[in-house]
């Protein structure tokens, strides 16, 4: 996995073009560290892509002839490695951007899915292949699957493991926009642009908002929302605000 940073924008990307950038358990902690470590005050934005022709291609076939671990062992290397990879992502304080560049199967589609944007080239193809090795969806994918794109569409993909285009993929809310792979960059980043122009500290709260509201109650849900609205309006970024507005000015968040 190879990892840059760039005008206050965390770069990842799969390197394993020979493999279709397949994720071992190696590389899920890597990917989870790194998540975990990106400090809304250094990085406005993560960004998430795949080395050559494809995004990933989901867990290491290779990997999964090893001769299986105890119940427990296995349980504890799991939660350890693509179950950290779930933790990190929905707590992640900076937005993450899905850059699909192309295929994302598996687990691939799954961190698709965690992402908080995602931009796919037109000639991307995703399938929930987990069926197909004998697995059920994992990193995250029984649940954000049935919360993006509904509990009957997320059974049928997860248990035929069809591919599909990414058409589909965007008309089922997997991936906001699809986009000719020449203008791909181009479109996530003017995204990460116009995230750079907004206050970091309180998209990460709006995120946490959002994620922690998605199955509580309305009246839990409100007073978690009016608890983190009042963090907002003392933090820094809502003062700035307020001032740019009634100065008729851009206001100037994360400097």
């Amino acid at each position: 996995m190879h990892i840059d940073s760039e005008d206050d924008v965390l770069e990842i990307r799969f390197d394993r073009p020979g493999v279709l950038n397949a994720i071992t358990r190696e590389i899920a902690t890597e990917l989870a560290e790194t998540v975990e470590n990106a400090d809304p005050e250094e990085y406005h934005a993560i960004t998430i892509t795949g080395e050559g022709d494809a995004f990933s291609a989901g867990g290491d076939i290779e990997a999964m002839t090893e001769e299986p671990a105890a119940p427990r062992k296995s349980y504890d290397e799991v939660t350890e490695t693509f179950g950290r990879v779930v933790e990190a992502m929905l707590e992640c304080p900076v937005p993450i951007v899905a850059r699909v560049n192309g295929d994302a199967v598996g687990a691939g589609l799954a961190i698709v899915a965690l992402s908080d944007i995602a931009y796919a080239a037109e000639d991307a193809t995703f399938s929930c292949a987990f069926v197909r090795v004998g697995l059920i969806p994992d990193t995250g994918g029984t649940f954000m699957l049935p919360h993006i794109i509904g509990l009957r569409a997320a059974k049928k993909l997860a248990f035929t493991g069809e591919f599909f285009d990414a058409d589909r993929a965007a008309d089922l809310d997997l991936v906001n926009e699809t986009v000719p792979a020449d203008e791909l960059d181009d479109r996530v980043g003017d995204t990460v642009d116009r995230l750079g122009r907004r206050p970091t500290d309180v998209i990460g709260m709006t995120k946490q908002a959002l994620h922690e509201n998605m199955g509580r109650h309305w009246n839990e849900a409100l007073d978690y929302e009016n608890m983190l609205q009042v963090q907002a309006r003392s933090s820094d970024s809502h003062e700035e605000g307020v001032a740019a507005f009634l100065e008729g000015r851009d206001p100037e968040f994360n400097e």
